[in-house]
């Protein structure tokens, strides 16, 4: 699995920060010890294309010369918009996409044929999302914070995970939203986000 990052209208710099965030809890050397090859990350320039556009993604896809890798996408604020539907392109093209996360995506509608999980900065933003899809585990931020934080800081994003029971009763468990997004990478095969 190939992680894909599509960021939003921000400092590149926050980018850097919310991979630092996510990489104090990956355990790299526990993965060295284990001579995993780590493949690098792709990070999306939405400091010099728009990142809500789903053509100038699909374009640096094909640019990175990823054909026939599985994609996992991890995108933010106006990058949803863009990645979500940069995903569905992939897939018309041949691709594999092996899951999708959108962070504080609000009003950006999430279907698709792939495991699409919604990590929020508050409740009311969870809640209000959840109405365009996106219904697989997902995390929102309890107390609430500020929208940029949970892209520039996500191991300080403390909230629940929701997920639902074989019998569709909703479950709520403490953490992060590092902590969330780490679990669900691992499961789904990243082997790293550096």
């Amino acid at each position: 699995m190939r992680l894909v990052i599509c960021p939003g209208v921000h400092e590149p710099k926050l980018t850097d920060c919310f991979l630092t965030g996510l990489s104090g809890l990956w355990g790299l050397a526990a993965d060295r010890q284990n001579q995993q090859i780590v493949e690098p990350v792709k990070i999306f320039p939405a400091h010099k294309y728009p990142p809500f556009s789903a053509i100038d993604i699909l374009h640096f896809l094909c640019r990175e010369e990823l054909a026939g890798e599985s994609l996992v996408f991890v995108s933010f604020s106006a990058g949803v918009a863009g990645a979500i539907g940069a995903a569905w392109m992939w897939q018309q093209l041949g691709g594999k996409v092996g899951a999708f996360f959108a962070l504080d995506g609000w009003g950006v509608p999430l279907v698709g044929n792939f495991p699409i999980h919604r990590i929020s900065h508050d409740r009311f933003t969870h809640w209000s999302s959840a109405i365009l899809g996106g219904g697989g585990e997902s995390f929102y931020a309890d107390p609430a914070i500020e929208h940029l934080d949970l892209w520039r800081a996500p191991q300080t994003a403390k909230g629940w995970h929701v997920s639902q029971t074989a019998a569709g009763i909703e479950t709520l468990a403490p953490t992060t939203a590092a902590k969330f997004l780490v679990h669900l990478l691992k499961q789904y095969g990243v082997q790293s986000v550096v």
